[in-house]
């Protein structure tokens, strides 16, 4: 026999249902109000935890990077503006410190929220050697104010690099590059696509702009705080989402077979220093690995700044010979015994 249905389920179901949603709108029981509560607690939780992350996101990219307002009218070594067009439109302003006639160029990369004016010693003390060099703000003034932690800097880096090219006093044809942190991203990134690149000096790399952006979180100190890190770290992926496909600098190491790489870390920036070790280890020969006792360049004084500076002429000198090296002669073709 079928059940008797007297036609009131339906209503009674939805009697029900009415009453829940009338419940949680205005709890009366106290479970119903304990509920709601953590609803609404959840729900702000959340707001002020998304608005948090939006903010560190926004300092980080957004970072204050005043004009160097410098004038090198006087500044030893006759340092020259260079202008070139930026990818994504405006120009930027680099020096150029010419050295001997057809010698190669090295190219300092500033690190993040580090001006050009931070180099000018290591731009000095290289060019004092016979080379070419240029200096610019990878970040800041000249263009888009905001750092994107490398995805748009490194076409900033080959514009830089085509500009002083067209020049007719430089070896067009061999680049050394160095670069500190974001510096030293940008400077991998491009030289692994880049054979005119014969040397390449980095502090504190790493692998991939995410890396940085976890750094910078870790380093305003709130990201320890539930949810906060990981609504940044999302937050800076999103914002770069039409750069996912970016693969890390550690997946084209091989690319740099052959040229001479120098690592550098330091121990008060334990992320990078270990992310430079990894890279490190990855990379092919010829290669070799400094770990420094005090900070990055830019935070150097007096002796250490000094021993820092010959290191990187010594480099450059013993990897980028100021003279193009002789091409081998071509082999003699035998003679034939016929």
């Amino acid at each position: 026999m079928l059940p008797f249905d007297d036609g009131l389920g339906a209503g009674r179901t939805g009697y029900r249902s009415m009453n829940i949603l009338f419940e949680f709108h205005h709890p009366t029981r106290w479970y119903s109000k304990l509920i709601a509560a953590l609803l609404a607690l959840t729900f702000f939780t959340l707001l002020a935890a998304g608005i948090i992350a939006g903010y560190m996101v926004y300092r980080m990219v957004a970072p204050v990077n005043q004009e160097s307002a410098i004038d090198l009218t006087n500044f030893p070594g006759h340092p020259e503006d260079i202008t070139y067009a930026l990818p994504a439109g405006g120009e930027r302003t680099g020096w150029f410190f010419p050295g001997l006639t057809s010698a190669p160029v090295v190219v300092l990369c500033p690190g993040y929220q580090i001006g050009r004016g931070e180099a000018l010693p290591l731009a000095a003390a290289i060019q004092d050697h016979g080379y070419n060099v240029l200096i610019f703000d990878i970040e800041g003034p000249g263009g888009k104010q905001s750092s994107t932690l490398g995805f748009r800097e490194r076409g900033e880096l080959r514009a830089a690099m085509a500009a002083v090219s067209r020049r007719e006093d430089v070896d067009r044809s061999r680049f050394g590059l160095w670069g500190s942190d974001l510096g030293g991203y940008v400077a991998l990134a491009v030289a692994e696509g880049d054979p005119r690149v014969k040397a390449l000096a980095v502090e504190s790399v790493y692998d991939h702009p995410q890396d940085m952006a976890a750094v910078l979180i870790d380093r305003q100190g709130v990201a320890s705080l539930p949810l906060l890190g990981s609504f940044a770290r999302k937050g800076f992926y999103w914002l770069h989402y039409s750069e996912r496909q970016t693969s890390p600098v550690s997946a084209d190491l091989g690319r740099l077979a052959g040229v001479a790489k120098l690592f550098l870390a330091t121990a008060e920036e334990p992320s990078l220093a270990d992310s430079t070790q990894q890279i490190y280890r990855k990379a092919p020969e010829p290669k070799d690995m400094v770990v420094l006792s005090h900070g990055q360049y830019g935070g150097l004084v007096d002796e250490e700044k000094r021993d820092y500076e010959n290191r990187m002429v010594s480099f450059f000198l013993a990897s980028l010979p100021l003279e193009a090296p002789a091409a081998a002669p071509t082999p003699a073709t035998a003679p034939s015994s016929k």
